[in-house]
């Protein structure tokens, strides 16, 4: 059990996802007292994890790779390491050292959850990181005009409105030790990242979703500050909770954290280009189904529009605490 300075316990949280959003928040949640455990999506099928996937015959570690980085408690440049992605060499190219590590560590180990955790332990994560399940997974779309696409990295690149997503086996098993992380949860967290090809596959894994709505947790979405082409084009936040209710069928949480501060029009410009515009806070429509709001200024601008991951690990840290607080 992890504790305080003060000896306390800290509250659980689980975060579940994968992509570029999750490991940016996460970043900001390890400098907070927190007992922390990532769920991440193993339906990756494109570049690196594709091929090792394939050739390996294990799940992808690319969403898993990044998380590890994201929660490790190392030099910079060792996390830069494991992200580093090898521009030229027969066979090499395209490959990150840390999918090749993880797949060596999966090799030795004999197991893609034992060598997730022995490297962990190498570069001191802070918390725990587990796949929704400990084999690959296949994700479908089927389309608005009926087309069914096969693949998650082929998914955004249709160029068509999703009309649902499904994992393949339907009936593979979630990891044990998820489930018991959801079971002791004090927080449970979805999101920011890819709506149909990150999140919603992990809430697809069977029983994952029901031991989120058995909980007596906190429940909190984070919303995506832009839509994503080929997936979320023109969506408001409520068209975000939609999807996810409609795939599992529930209303599974109780806070919505969205942005609300100003996008500055030459980065939306920069973003209108690819097809990309700033999630529409329709606050009348989600307060009305029940959510509770948190709406503040959550995004920088370097390259990339990113969260504030600071500034979003304080509003997550004083609802944790708050809600801990009720229970006590």
């Amino acid at each position: 059990m992890s504790k305080d300075r003060r000896g306390q316990r800290l509250p659980k949280i689980v975060v579940i996802g994968g992509g570029t959003g999750l490991s940016v928040m996460l970043r900001g949640l390890k400098e907070m007292p927190l007992d922390i455990t990532a769920i991440v999506t193993v339906a990756d099928d494109g570049g690196s994890s594709g091929i090792l996937r394939s050739e390996m015959q294990m799940p992808p570690p690319g969403d898993i790779r990044s998380v590890i980085a994201a929660l490790a408690d190392v030099e910079p440049l060792l996390s830069e390491l494991l992200q580093y992605r090898f521009t030229s060499g027969a066979g090499l190219a395209g490959h990150s050292l840390g999918n090749l590590i993880l797949a060596a560590m999966t090799d030795i180990s004999g197991d893609f959850v034992t060598g997730i955790r022995e490297l962990s332990q190498v570069l001191a994560v802070r918390g725990q990181v587990l796949p929704a399940s400990g084999q690959a997974i296949v994700l479908r779309a089927e389309m608005e005009d009926g087309t069914v696409v096969i693949g998650e990295s082929n998914i955004p690149k249709a160029g068509k409105r999703i009309k649902k997503v499904f994992i393949e086996p339907e009936n593979v098993q979630p990891l044990p030790e998820a489930l018991k992380a959801l079971e002791e949860a004090d927080a449970i967290l979805a999101g920011p990242g890819s709506l149909y090809t990150s999140i919603l596959p992990n809430l697809l894994v069977p029983k994952l979703a029901e031991a989120i709505l058995k909980s007596e947790a906190v429940k909190i979405f984070v919303c995506n500050v832009m839509t994503q082409p080929g997936e979320t084009d023109n969506y408001s936040v409520s068209d975000h909770l939609t999807a996810v209710h409609q795939h599992v069928g529930h209303h599974l949480f109780d806070y919505v954290i969205v942005n609300n501060g100003e996008i500055p029009p030459q980065v939306q410009s920069k973003y209108a280009e690819q097809g990309s515009k700033a999630v529409h806070l329709d606050i009348d429509e989600v307060t009305k189904r029940g959510y509770k709001v948190i709406a503040d200024r959550l995004v920088l601008f370097r390259t990339y529009l990113r969260h504030d991951a600071k500034r979003l690990s304080e509003h997550i840290y004083q609802l944790v605490d708050s809600w801990m607080g009720r229970k006590r």
